[in-house]
């Protein structure tokens, strides 16, 4: 292995670690997503480790494309600036949608108290809410579209900074050098997405939620929804 490759593939490394770390929206989806729907470890880690693959495969298959047609950085960087503000209206799209139904189902499940009268003239009072158990089953039981809509829209969502990794090393070394960048990089933004996921999820159990959690898909869906609001008018 060169030198070159060998400082390609730190630099493809670095960026993939600083790339993901300062996009909030590479982990903070599947962090408030995982929270409110009760994602188990196991689901939260192959939810994240798919989408990563398909957020990373995309670019890399625009990549490789744009090489074997001879296209040039600027039109695939191009391409990719418009991928990025499909991804960032999709979670904008997709935020408001969760928010308003989080917020709706949270109304409907407004504790309330009934007051019970019994024979022996004692009274009490409990508070329940009608909901519940019942939404609880029936999401259980039916199939949620939710990995499905966050895995479309990464796919949509591009690597800005993996194209130029790419191009140079097909331009000045070999098909391997290409290969060997696009893994380094696909494994540290991948492990890197999943590190702060499983990080903050863990984290979160330690938080006093008894009093938010019929308002967690609510919370989900505005944290999305700002994440998405950032990335198309903040550049984050």
């Amino acid at each position: 292995m060169s030198e070159e490759l060998t400082i390609l593939m730190v630099t493809a490394a670095s960026i993939g670690f600083f790339h993901t770390i300062t996009g909030p929206d590479h982990y903070l989806p599947f962090i408030v997503m995982a929270k409110a729907r009760n994602w188990s470890r196991a689901k939260t880690t192959w939810i994240t480790i798919a989408c990563g693959v398909g957020h990373v495969g995309s670019s890399v298959v625009l990549g490789l494309v744009g090489i074997a047609l001879g296209i040039g950085v600027s039109r695939l960087e191009l391409i990719e600036a418009h991928r990025g503000d499909l991804a960032a209206w999709g979670l904008i799209a997709f935020g408001l949608v969760y928010a308003a139904w989080g917020f709706r189902r949270a109304y409907r499940n407004k504790p309330h108290t009934h007051l019970h009268h019994h024979l022996d003239g004692h009274d009490h009072e409990h508070e329940h809410t009608h909901q519940k158990d019942h939404t609880h089953v029936h999401e259980q039981e039916r199939v949620s579209i939710t990995p499905w809509v966050l895995f479309t829209i990464f796919v949509l969502g591009p690597c800005e900074p993996l194209i130029p990794l790419l191009m140079y090393p097909a331009a000045t070394e070999s098909a391997w050098a290409v290969v060997y960048v696009g893994v380094v990089f696909g494994v540290v933004t991948i492990s890197t997405m999943l590190g702060m996921v499983i990080l903050a999820t863990t984290g979160l159990q330690f938080l006093p939620w008894r009093k938010l959690n019929r308002f967690s898909h609510a919370l989900a869906g505005s944290s999305i929804f700002l994440c998405g609001l950032a990335i198309a008018f903040l550049g984050l």
